[in-house]
């Protein structure tokens, strides 16, 4: 198995966006030094890995300095979210490029920080697939293995954070694109709670706000920092602030462990790691309790319907939305069969809405009673590059896509954090994550447990 990173003795080390942040304050390097250690790292991995969707290298290196803690840290925007000056391609070819005249609203708080975009990372088309593998653009590889998917829809940026390219990079999540490449690239990734963060005006259009803006870092540190930082430029009144964590919680907590999805029970490999987490926790001295899944039964039908609502109103509104170049024929087989799926059951929406309006009352009378729910972030480990190949027919990768991923989309209906931590490894030697996932609001309490759990158990770093 070979691994592809560039971790080395350059500016950026081995050090996260904190140490980094610390390093720059005592003189030790240079923003200039950081941001060409950076370009020089994704040239060196994006061959192999296929990350990159658009550089912005020139651009990076004549910004001038931004106020903000994460100051002059390099990173990279997933390539759904506008960022003046750089085409917004979702993923896709099927249109052409033209850049943002402004910052979208994500954009100006996730800049806001300080941090340097060194330009756009692959996704897969309209963040539709859990592995981005277009047929024209081609796959994105994990640095842990290239043969495997980096997972998605948030693909180039969990693979080019586990890679050592940059220590902290956007992702969002309206499906599971946090939490799934941060369990395949053995990364942190915390969806938090619908309305922590802002979101461009596409995705506030949603009838159901489904998805939510976050980042994939290599430390809990990193992310908690981040939120802090993020919570200072733009706050949403009508949740609880998460502050400033940077140690583990004291309260000691209920934990739901459940290990049987949507579809089937966790393949055994993922079964195992997290029977071995429960333990950890138990150790650690909270109170574990195993569960049944809580999501109802017409969950999964629900769900994908619509999820290919979403489609429908983007391959149907195409040349509203992106212009008159758009060409659905180059759009692949999963966006168009989502599309056709959604046209034939039109007339379930009504009341589909209305049971996944009704999901977090639901869940809530299982998970209520505790603090925290474990599961798997998967169902199964990583797949090769090819298993949800997006030119194959459209009931295979749907059915292939549901199976494996079938525990991430009830927090997205839900509004609710999770977050995924790398806790194992398959036998293949990939990263296999598991999710913590809470009431809505207690993103905190994430992030406690998390520091708890990354100080018990270290997370294995890819260069190891």
């Amino acid at each position: 198995m070979v691994r592809i990173h560039a971790v080395g003795d350059d500016a950026l080390g081995d050090l996260d966006a904190v140490g980094l942040v610390a390093a720059l304050r005592d003189g030790s390097v240079s923003r200039e030094e950081l941001i060409d250690a950076a370009i020089a790292r994704a040239e060196a991995v994006n061959p192999a890995l296929n990350g990159l969707a658009y550089r912005a290298f020139d651009s990076a290196r004549a910004a001038a300095p931004h106020g903000g803690f994460l100051s002059g840290v390099p990173t990279f925007v997933k390539d759904n979210a506008d960022v003046a000056g750089m085409p917004t391609m979702e993923g896709t070819d099927a249109w052409t490029p033209r850049p943002a005249a402004t910052d979208g609203d994500w954009a100006r708080t996730y800049l806001g920080t300080g941090l340097v975009p060194l330009g756009k990372t692959q996704l897969s088309e309209f963040g539709f697939s859990a592995s981005a593998e277009h047929p024209r653009l081609g796959a994105v590889r994990n640095p842990w293995n290239t043969d495997y998917t980096a997972g998605a829809s948030s693909s180039g940026s969990g693979a080019f954070v586990a890679a050592g390219v940059v220590p902290i990079a956007h992702a969002n999540d309206g499906g599971g694109s946090i939490r799934i490449p941060a369990a395949c690239n053995g990364l942190v990734g915390l969806k938090p709670s619908r309305g922590r963060l802002p979101l461009d005006k596409q995705m506030r259009q949603m009838p159901i706000r489904i998805v939510a803006n976050g980042v994939l870092t290599r430390s809990v540190r990193d992310t908690a920092a981040f939120y802090r930082e993020a919570e200072l430029l733009w706050r949403n009144p009508k949740l609880p602030p998460i502050g400033d964590v940077t140690a583990p919680g004291r309260q000691r907590l209920n934990i739901a462990v459940c290990t049987e999805s949507i579809v089937r029970q966790a393949g055994p490999e993922v079964r195992e790691i997290a029977e071995k987490t429960a333990a950890l926790l138990e150790g650690l001295g909270h109170r574990v309790t195993q569960i049944g899944n809580p999501a109802p039964v017409s969950f999964k039908e629900d769900f994908l319907l619509y999820w290919a609502l979403l489609s429908y109103a983007l391959v149907r509104g195409g040349k509203r939305t992106f212009g008159p170049s758009f060409d659905r024929t180059r759009l692949d087989n999963l966006t168009l069969g989502l599309e056709d799926h959604a046209a034939r059951n039109l007339r379930k929406l009504p009341l589909t809405m209305a049971r996944l309006a009704r999901t977090r009352r639901a869940t809530a009378r299982v998970t209520g009673r505790y603090d925290v729910v474990l599961t798997p972030t998967l169902a199964d480990v990583t797949p090769r590059i090819g298993h949800l190949d997006p030119t194959a027919d459209y009931h295979q990768i749907i059915d292939r896509l549901v199976d494996w991923v079938a525990f991430t989309p009830l927090q997205n209906v839900t509004g609710e954090p999770a977050i995924s931590l790398p806790l194992g490894r398959s036998e293949s030697g990939l990263p296999v994550g598991m999710m913590f996932g809470a009431p809505l609001g207690q993103d905190r309490r994430l992030l406690e447990l998390a520091y708890e759990i990354e100080e018990a158990a270290p997370f294995r770093s890819i260069q190891d």
